[in-house]
């Protein structure tokens, strides 16, 4: 069963928490932990969301937001000449074990990617240096990566980051 991407619906949060919540458990993603799945879900600037299903069963996510101060993936590309006026951010993707095997994480990236061009807008994001599958997705998808961040996990420990940003839309 081919598995698809749409925009995120309200009534695909719970779905989308426990899938968060089995990732995290699987893969310890996100760094930070998952305390309050629903929160981190709807970060504050939320543009766009998105799941991936296979079936009828919500199995993946990836969500934009508007660029907000002091994210290292902002910084640097603001320092590769990028226009902070035109500048989101992308992430908060994963896919659950029960959705591997889809290619959905690179549909996901996929999917993200081309809204952000469609509305001309410069994405960026970090990936963690321990996540070589998401890492080969973007650069798959041509993000080139602008530099390295230690991205604070939120329990008095840092990790190596990638800093990338999308290929570039048509201004």
């Amino acid at each position: 069963m081919a598995g698809l991407v749409r925009d995120r619906r309200p009534e695909d949060l719970d779905a989308v928490a426990s899938a968060l919540v089995e990732v995290h458990r699987v893969d310890g993603y996100p760094v930070e932990g998952v305390d309050d799945p629903h929160a981190w879900l709807n970060p504050p600037g939320l543009l766009h969301a998105w799941v991936a299903v296979v079936g009828d069963h919500v199995v993946g996510h990836a969500l934009t937001t508007t660029a907000q101060p002091g994210v290292a993936a902002v910084d640097a590309w603001v320092a590769h000449g990028g226009d902070p006026a035109t500048t989101i951010v992308g992430g908060r993707l994963f896919v659950a074990p029960a959705g591997r095997g889809h290619r959905l994480g690179l549909l996901l990236a996929r999917t993200m990617t081309d809204w952000a061009a469609h509305h001309c807008l410069d994405l960026v994001g970090d990936v963690m240096t321990k996540d070589s599958a998401a890492i080969a997705a973007y650069e798959r998808l041509g993000w080139q990566r602008i530099g390295t961040a230690m991205h604070d996990t939120g329990h008095g420990t840092q990790v190596p980051a990638y800093l990338y940003v999308s290929p570039a839309p048509l201004h």
